[in-house]
């Protein structure tokens, strides 16, 4: 039980204190806008009065007005560019301290103009201005020169933002429209391909040879084989009796054999077919077949 006493009594505690903090921050609040309508209120108030005094009255009294309104008007809209370029921008916290020592020069030469208003000796006026007028002269043209520096900063980040901005909008459009870019590539490639290549006709890759090299090759090929044929039929283990009848026996057939090669690469060569192109694939005649003695048996010897 006293426990949920404790409990309780530290949530009203809890209550009561929020309740001070919202009441306390209200009243300030409240404060705050009352204090910035009444400054308000008393500088309008103030501007009609000088604004009215530069055009009805003349002399000092009316270039006092007139410096007076510069100075305030230079310091007012200086304040409100820093203000409004500060909460986006962090690197403008040198600025605000500048202005704010610029805004010191800037109250105290107000209020000398103010009390040099008020003079009533004319030649003390006189005496006064000209220092008056350079000073506010000097404060205007620093304020000027840090707002005009302010909007060119907040310029050109606006103008790199937009710059920054369209690539993207023109990067997107173009992925949109990625059948154009598509088209774009071919008729590129197109075109690259109408001027730099050239088409080159089918089965003129390579150099023909002279008419003559088949029946060239086909006598190489006779040759080889009768040189073939020489060596072997001199083995050693043979009779002279068997190989001379095996040579006998096979001769006729192994010049038949060789002439018709012989023929048959003549006429590829007198016909000059190209060696280089596709040849179809046809079998042999058994009867041009070149045989050579090795491959023929061997009769016995009492043969006749």
């Amino acid at each position: 039980m006293e426990a949920v006493v404790a409990i309780l009594g530290l949530f009203f505690l809890l209550c009561v204190f929020a309740g001070v903090y919202a009441t306390v921050k209200v009243v300030k609040a409240a404060k705050r806008g009352v204090d910035r309508t009444v400054s308000q209120a008393r500088r309008t108030v103030e501007d009609t009065k000088l604004r009215a005094k530069q055009y009805t009255q003349l002399g000092p009294v009316a270039e006092i007005a007139e410096l007076r309104i510069s100075l305030r008007t230079s310091m007012r809209a200086t304040r409100e560019a820093l203000d409004a370029a500060a909460s986006e921008d962090a690197s403008l916290s040198e600025s605000l301290a500048l202005f704010e020592r610029l805004s010191a020069h800037g109250h105290d030469v107000d209020d000398d103009l103010r009390r040099l208003e008020a003079e009533p000796d004319r030649s003390r006026i006189a005496a006064r201005l000209p220092e008056l007028r350079e000073r506010t002269e000097r404060v205007t043209r620093s304020a000027d020169s840090l707002r005009w520096a302010i909007q060119d900063r907040a310029g050109r980040f606006a103008e790199d933002d937009l710059a920054d901005l369209d690539g993207q909008i023109q990067m997107e459009a173009a992925a949109l429209r990625h059948w154009r870019s598509e088209r774009l590539a071919e008729d590129i490639d197109r075109a690259a391909d109408a001027a730099t290549g050239t088409s080159t006709p089918f089965g003129a890759s390579g150099p023909a040879g002279p008419a003559g090299a088949p029946g060239a090759s086909g006598g190489a090929r006779s040759g080889a084989g009768a040189t073939a044929a020489g060596p072997s039929s001199e083995r050693p283990g043979k009779q002279p009796g068997t190989t001379a009848a095996a040579s006998a026996g096979s001769g006729p057939e192994a010049g038949a054999g060789a002439h018709a090669a012989d023929g048959h690469a003549g006429g590829d060569g007198v016909e000059g077919t190209d060696i280089s192109g596709p040849r179809a694939l046809t079998a042999d005649d058994p009867r041009l077949r070149k045989t050579y003695p090795w491959q023929q048996d061997a009769r016995p010897e009492n043969t006749t």
